[in-house]
């Protein structure tokens, strides 16, 4: 669960989301710049300033009146549109007072993380069952394998045994040559399970990300029936529905879509800013008192009108959250079938794997008897093979059914979610 590579992708999405939650809430906080500016300006507009048309007349006439030259004409002057050099270095910050838009994009956000981190849950319950499987899968190789070596065994003392007859007169040759051949057939039997024990060992070693040849260990108890289950598909049912996992993802991206609306519809709010600015001024660098300045507006942005376009986002939120509800009823109805499914499937293999223990148990007492006969010279090669045939069969098959019925049982605590996920 640690290592598994497929999940730690699934945890840095996580992790990502987290990452953009925070985002999501840095525009609650107030944005601070500095901006300098300086500017080197030639040519350019020029503003006139017809002072001596508006003095000099006034003048003149005081002149006159003084009988004195105290007041001389002045000349109407020009001013350049842009200063010569200019500068202008300030602080700036701007502060969302109320902005329905950040509001509602947090909790958008929020609520994808929220889903996220339910996805890296759901590949854990998917990745639990994957790895028990494998782990089940690798055993029934194992023991398999270990079957075959028992059996190559048996049938290389029957080979003894046969020769030692065929010596002794008692036997013709053709019953070498017939244990011989079924010496050939185990061997066959045993390489195709050692191909299975590595190819099943590789799987579960990828799973959990390991080296592919790295040794498993075993932690089999005996093969055994033991005590049925007792399953109630009501019952499960109604606890799965509250606590799958999927179900718990669908019903978090509709609290999204609701806040998708809500977003959606925010564009029609107004927005209110407060805005500071404190800097300093003027033709050349310098910190006087003279120099500095300072402004601060509460600013109201309202779009009035966007083309319609709100409304056609709300509406697009809104089918959005239709289709969840529809899935999620679909989704309801899928957990209900698997849960009813598993239950039957694992009642089955549970009833199957008590039958094949009876028969198995049945089928080692009578090639014991067999055998025993055989080795004797009281009973036929063809008694003994048949006997040492059904006795391997049915441990196979007891070995087939009863990690068959653990893949089943795993299957169904997945789909109950009544398995483990942090460990």
């Amino acid at each position: 669960m640690e290592s598994n590579l497929a999940l730690l992708q699934k945890q840095d999405d996580f992790a990502m989301s987290l990452r953009a939650l925070k985002s999501a809430a840095g525009y609650f906080f107030p944005d601070i710049s500095l901006n300098a500016r300086y500017t080197v300006a030639r040519g350019g507009r020029v503003i006139e300033f017809p002072v001596g048309d508006m003095l000099n007349p006034v003048y003149n006439t005081l002149n006159l009146l003084t009988q004195s030259e105290q007041f001389p004409n002045v000349e109407n002057q020009e001013f350049p549109f842009y200063r010569p050099q200019e500068q202008e270095t300030k602080l700036s910050l701007v502060q969302p007072v109320f902005n329905a838009q950040i509001i509602y994009n947090y909790q958008v956000e929020k609520g994808k993380m929220i889903s996220e981190k339910i996805g890296v849950d759901i590949y854990k319950r998917e990745l639990v069952n994957e790895i028990k499987k494998a782990y089940y899968n690798y055993q029934k190789a194992v023991q398999l394998k270990k079957l075959m070596d028992e059996t190559l065994v048996l049938l290389t003392e029957n080979v003894r045994v046969s020769k030692s007859l065929f010596n002794n007169g008692m036997v013709t040759s053709d019953v070498i040559f017939r244990s011989e051949a079924e010496l050939q057939k185990i061997k066959a039997s045993l390489a195709e399970a050692e191909k299975m024990v590595s190819v099943s060992k590789a799987y579960l070693n990828f799973l959990i990300n390991r080296p592919l040849e790295t040794e498993i260990e075993s932690a089999l108890n005996e093969i055994s029936s033991g005590e049925l289950p007792v399953l109630s598909s009501d019952e499960q049912i109604h606890s799965a529905l509250n606590t799958r996992e999927e179900l718990l993802q669908i019903n978090n991206y509709q609290s999204v879509g609701d806040k998708y609306i809500k977003l959606a519809r925010s564009s029609n709010y107004p927005n209110v800013y407060f805005a500071v600015n404190y800097g300093i001024q003027g033709e050349k660098y310098s910190f006087t008192s003279d120099d500095d300045f300072m402004l601060a507006s509460l600013v109201l942005q309202w779009n009035l009108f966007q083309g319609l376009k709100n409304n056609a986002n709300v509406q697009q939120a809104k089918i959005a959250s239709h289709q969840l509800e529809l899935k999620r009823q679909e989704v309801e109805r899928q957990i209900e079938m698997q849960i009813i499914d598993a239950s039957y499937d694992l009642m089955a293999a549970s009833e199957s794997l008590a039958a094949s223990e009876k028969q198995s148990e049945a089928a080692e007492k009578a090639y014991k008897v067999v055998e025993h006969r055989y080795s004797n010279g009281q009973a036929a090669l063809i008694e003994f093979i048949d006997a040492r045939t059904a006795m391997t069969t049915s441990k196979q098959s007891l070995i087939i059914i009863y990690f068959d019925y653990k893949i089943k049982q795993a299957g169904y605590e997945r789909v109950t979610a009544t398995s483990a996920i942090y460990y």
